[in-house]
């Protein structure tokens, strides 16, 4: 029997093309319906490879985001990105800017594990007020954040695809 091993570990260069491939999926399962066709398949063009590869190189930037990986055996099952809030409206001093897993992966306590994963970090850094912005479209996004603990704390809406989209910043204290 084999065991399949999950881990939690800081973002590497070679991780790139797993994250491109997750990013993709994942926003497709979020977002598809959601926002419009043209400018999902833009948003998700804009994170290829490349992309990821430059964040991840970033992450040892002095006050640069901070990326996290769910690793399920040898292949990339998620991502965290966090770090200081940039919205100095909220009191929140963390924020974490996107977190999502691979549909496969969804449903089994991972998405609460990396989600828990980024908030010792950020309460390392001191910066443990922690918000978060999730579309009022994405029912599933809202929900989990609910069940971690989180409650809306301010309104706005985000101009994707030449139409608005209300958002609400989840926060945890």
């Amino acid at each position: 029997m084999r065991e399949l091993v999950i881990s939690i570990r800081r973002a590497r260069l070679s991780d790139a093309e797993g994250l491109s491939i997750v990013h993709d999926a994942a926003w497709r399962e979020a977002y598809q319906g959601v926002l419009p066709g043209v400018a999902l398949e833009r948003m998700i063009a804009r994170r290829g490879p490349e992309w990821w590869r430059q964040n991840a190189a970033r992450g040892n930037e002095p006050g640069s985001r901070q990326m996290l990986v769910l690793e399920v055996g040898d292949q990339v099952g998620g991502y965290v990105i966090y770090g200081q809030n940039r919205m100095l409206s909220l009191p929140q001093r963390g924020e974490i800017d996107a977190l999502y897993l691979d549909p496969v992966c969804q449903g089994l306590g991972l998405g609460r594990r990396l989600f828990r994963a980024a908030r010792r970090d950020l309460s390392g850094r001191s910066l443990g007020s922690t918000v978060i912005w999730c579309l009022d479209a994405n029912a599933r996004g809202s929900q989990f954040y609910a069940g971690l603990g989180g409650a809306p704390q301010a309104r706005a809406a985000f101009r994707i695809g030449g139409e608005n989209f209300p958002a609400s910043a989840w926060a945890f204290s």
